[in-house]
């Protein structure tokens, strides 16, 4: 408890290597709560610092070998090693709510590895179907990437959408799940 009397929940966080770059991994006791690209140390401190602000933490702490973090560092490398489809993890849901949170939650239950999914299409899913540029919002704010696989979502037209990530990263995932072919270079 803080000196405030509020509950202060304890995040740990990792910088893991991966074929799209170094991704900080964080969790609280309810599950992954932050997945985040190109974790350089610049990046990283801005996230550890957004996610004290909103989550209370007062010293999160680098724990590659938490209990919390074993298991989501163990799927993520079997994910990019190509021996792993689907993560099956807990995950905490806090940063994330409403609209955002309910499409997000259609995307990692019903967009499986190796497929993809229109903006318009997953808004119709959830009972919005002229909701496709709040799906694609949904999909910027998405604090689980990869695990709730955004990249997974493109555009009606064939166009490859946006990405938080990237179009580079985006384009590597969906080479990994073979819904493109590998770049050239």
């Amino acid at each position: 408890m803080s000196s405030d009397g509020q509950y202060e929940q304890q995040v740990v966080w990792a910088v893991v290597d991966s074929d799209i770059g170094p991704l900080l991994l964080a969790a609280t006791r309810e599950g992954l709560v932050n997945v985040v690209f190109h974790a350089t140390d610049a990046v990283r401190d801005r996230a550890v610092d957004r996610l004290a602000s909103r989550l209370g933490v007062v010293e999160p702490v680098e724990a590659p070998d938490s209990p919390f973090l074993a298991e989501p560092i163990r799927q993520f490398k079997a994910y990019f090693a190509g021996e792993r489809h689907d993560f099956e993890l807990p995950l905490d849901w806090s940063l994330i709510s409403g609209f955002n949170r309910q499409v997000l939650r259609e995307l990692a239950a019903g967009v499986p590895y190796g497929s993809v999914v229109g903006y318009g299409d997953l808004a119709g899913r959830v009972g919005q179907p002229g909701a496709a540029q709040a799906v694609g919002v949904a999909m910027g704010s998405n604090p689980l990437p990869v695990v709730v696989p955004c990249h997974r979502v493109v555009e009606r037209d064939g166009g490859i959408g946006g990405f938080g990530g990237g179009l580079e990263t985006k384009r590597k995932l969906l080479a990994l799940e073979g819904v493109l072919p590998e770049p050239l270079f």
